[in-house]
């Protein structure tokens, strides 16, 4: 009887589902080589890459997601600077810039499509439209603070904590500005999360741990600058737009 039941407890233990980190890791490995740094390049400044958000490919690999808020609203043509987006190879240490151009933006859920040039690079996978339940293990990876710490994919790791408006109604109409009663008269629902994201961050693919799947795109400073209006002091709460905003983007 013993070895039966030792062979069934070997067998559970081959089905029982991956921790949370260790399914990160496998993603990993089809998460990075698809982020990009999304910036503008000026060849006779110093550094020539201006590092603004962080951005990933999808559909034919060409086509590059950030958020809206975060592209240059002018370029000086004057100084012949352009659009683009820097892709680091950590093996050999060096990062290739590549010239870029906005397709289309959704401002109204802080999303942009942008084209680039070159050889395609490995696109991400969209997960469906449906709200991801919360408690589901998420992760992140994106350029914290630009190029402060240097041009290199940093992974997050936490869970949704929430599916919550994307503005909170006030009770004094003095804390109401332009944006908030705009965010208020077409209100939709964004992913609350329990894992830190910084300013760099934003544009970041936020996805499935275990299926790679993105399922949102971090949001830093547009989701804040309504919900968290009132708030003096940074809350840590970070924030992401659901895919399927993306989806119909795409779909344009």
């Amino acid at each position: 009887m013993w070895p039966v039941a030792l062979a069934w407890l070997l067998v559970g233990a081959f089905v029982l589902p991956l921790p949370a980190a260790a399914q990160i890791a496998k993603s990993l490995v089809r998460i990075k080589p698809s982020v990009v740094a999304i910036g503008t390049y000026q060849r006779t400044r110093s550094p020539a890459f201006k590092f603004l958000a962080t951005g990933f490919a999808v559909g034919d690999g060409l086509t590059i997601v950030t958020n809206a808020h975060a592209l240059p609203a002018v370029l000086d043509s004057e100084q012949l600077e352009k659009l683009a987006i820097a892709i680091p190879n950590i093996e050999e240490g060096m990062t290739e810039v590549r010239s870029a151009r906005e397709l289309r933006t959704d401002k109204e859920h802080d999303l942009a499509l942008l084209e680039i040039a070159g050889k395609p690079l490995p696109a991400l996978v969209l997960a469906g439209e449906a709200p991801v339940p919360e408690g589901t293990e998420i992760g992140f990876t994106g350029f914290p603070i630009g190029s402060a710490l240097g041009l290199t994919p940093v992974t997050h790791r936490g869970m949704i904590s929430a599916l919550t408006p994307i503005s909170i109604p006030q009770g004094n109409a003095r804390r109401l500005d332009p944006r908030m009663v705009r965010s208020l008269s077409a209100p939709f629902k964004v992913y609350q999360l329990d894992a830190t994201a910084y300013p760099g961050n934003s544009g970041s693919p936020m996805y499935d741990a275990g299926s790679a799947r993105v399922v949102g795109v971090i949001n830093g400073v547009f989701v804040k600058g309504t919900k968290e209006n009132v708030i003096s002091e940074p809350s840590g709460i970070s924030y992401a737009i659901p895919v399927r905003y993306l989806r119909a983007l795409l779909g344009r």
